[in-house]
């Protein structure tokens, strides 16, 4: 079974190098990529039900053995998180087949595919790396993977969200890197099952310090407020497809790590009131943002930003319930955002509008696009019984369930975000599906942009992603099941660092 460790990120891997072998068969392309991503989905089920029968699996790469090597590690976290990625991914891969990606322009054919691969191949690896220096590489693959298809098709718009994306992430992935310049320097080791014995015999001092260092490089990387003010700049302006990508999961790889990194290495209360504090000010500042723009890609935006404050509400409880709370709106909100992306691709296409202003009468153009929004809408805002409303209970639960005051207070201002967001999506619900289509707004100058069969794909993707939200809150039991052991692993890395350091296989 170690053989399925490595696996998900080297198919993704060897599929971006097919794609760009064959980059001038845009035929081919299509064909090679959903086989890929396919493929690697298959492989991280393989994967997720080995962890499931075995525990935590290790491999060390090159045959080193831990810390000297590369070290790969799945456990339930990593292994459910893998599962839920590379399928959004997939499904996002196939509604840009039927958008027609790869042939709007002459250059995009041979760079989409390669770089959409290759991005996903560093989320797999950012969940799979076992040492601080291998998930600094992970997320560089992630990110000038990223650079690539933020500037796809170029417009002025786009060139300077760019800037501003690349700018942004060069300066975290610099601290970054001298975080782990500092945590070496401390401990003489990057292995974070090795970390995991040697940062506790550390002074107080240095480990508090190196925590908030590693806070601050994910808190940029995850848009956790005031780091946040990028991200709304940035992914609007991209193509809705490939904003559909970042919203969905590269947030969420810089959350995952910093719960990786806070509770492997750093398990201390010292840290936990600030991620409280960052985790309201974020749900707050994110949710307010929202009813104060027009553009609905600009709207999920900071609903995004507002909502990975839940996140880090779940961590900083640094609890089994607040990390299992915490783990489930993870799943829950991977699959919701992209959706919400995916729908807002339908909206545009039947109008050609993305703002409030000149949107109008979509109720009456397409009701199925009318269900397909308002069912990830109502997730989104916790309404139940949806996966939004199941992640936000175990939330709620867990911080009511605590003896501290910060902890209820964070609790209250979750439960307002919720509110926010969900004026926010009835904002969004009354302008753009109720109320008649302005006249100012004009015929709908994409609704024949698409052939009907392309159409009919985007719309049935669009759909199973609807109903895969759907599906979390009907499998509610045994994900909450499955996220609670993980939590109990993350609290208890004893299973974790026995692994790398005497299972790991080569």
């Amino acid at each position: 079974m170690n053989v399925l460790v490595p696996l998900p990120f080297v198919l993704l891997l060897l599929g971006a190098a097919l794609t760009m072998i064959s980059r001038r068969r845009a035929a081919w392309l299509r064909v090679l990529a959903p086989l890929a991503v396919a493929a690697s989905l298959a492989a991280a089920c393989g994967l997720m039900a080995a962890v499931s029968r075995d525990g935590v699996i290790a491999v060390q790469m090159g045959g080193w053995a831990a810390p000297l090597g590369i070290t790969l590690v799945a456990d339930r976290l990593s292994a459910l998180l893998l599962v839920v990625s590379i399928g959004v991914l997939l499904a996002i891969m196939l509604h840009a087949v039927a958008e027609g990606a790869g042939g709007t322009s002459e250059t995009e054919p041979g760079v989409f595919y390669p770089a959409y691969l290759t991005l996903t191949a560093g989320v797999a690896l950012i969940f799979l790396a076992g040492d601080l220096f291998n998930l600094f590489v992970a997320f560089e693959i992630m990110l000038a993977s990223s650079y690539v298809l933020m500037t796809l098709t170029p417009t002025a718009e786009r060139i300077q969200a760019g800037m501003t994306y690349t700018v942004v992430s060069l300066m975290s992935s610099i601290l970054f890197l001298a975080s782990i310049g500092l945590t070496y320097a401390a401990a003489g080791t990057v292995n974070l099952a090795d970390l995991s014995e040697h940062v506790a015999n550390l002074p107080e001092g240095t480990r508090t310090a190196l925590g908030l260092l590693f806070l601050v490089v994910f808190g940029i990387k995850g848009a956790i407020a005031p780091m946040h003010l990028w991200l709304p700049d940035s992914y609007p302006a991209a193509l809705t497809r490939v904003t559909a990508v970042f919203a969905a999961l590269l947030t969420k790889a810089a959350i995952y790590a910093l719960i990786r990194v806070e509770t492997l290495v750093f398990p201390q209360e010292q840290v936990s009131w600030i991620m409280l504090v960052l985790a309201a000010a974020t749900m707050l500042v994110g949710t307010l943002g929202a009813l104060t723009h027009d553009d609905i890609h600009r709207v999920f935006s900071f609903i995004l930003v507002g909502h990975i404050g839940y996140m880090l509400f779940g961590l900083g409880l640094f609890s089994i319930a607040g990390l299992t709370g915490a783990i489930l709106y993870l799943v829950h909100h991977i699959v919701v955002q992209a959706a919400l992306f995916l729908v807002s691709d339908l909206m545009q296409g039947r109008t050609g509008e993305t703002s409030l202003r000149r949107l109008g009468g979509l109720a009456q153009m397409s009701s199925f696009i009318a269900v397909l929004f308002f069912i990830p809408a109502m997730s989104v805002s916790g309404m139940p019984p949806s996966s939004g409303f199941i992640a936000k209970l175990a939330l709620f639960q867990a911080g009511l369930g605590e003896d501290r005051v910060i902890a209820f207070v964070v609790t209250g201002v979750a439960v307002l975000a919720s509110l926010l967001t969900l004026m926010a999506m009835s904002r969004i619900w009354t302008l753009g599906f109720w109320r008649p289509r302005p006249e100012e707004a004009g015929e709908p100058p994409a609704a024949a942009s698409y052939t009907r069969a392309s159409t009919r794909l985007m719309g049935t993707v669009t759909a199973v992603l609807v109903v895969g939200g759907l599906l979390i809150a009907v499998f509610a039991g045994p994900l909450s099941s499955w996220s609670s052991m993980a939590a109990a692993d993350l609290l208890d890395p004893t299973a974790y660092r026995n692994a790398v350091t005497q299972g790991g296989a080569p």
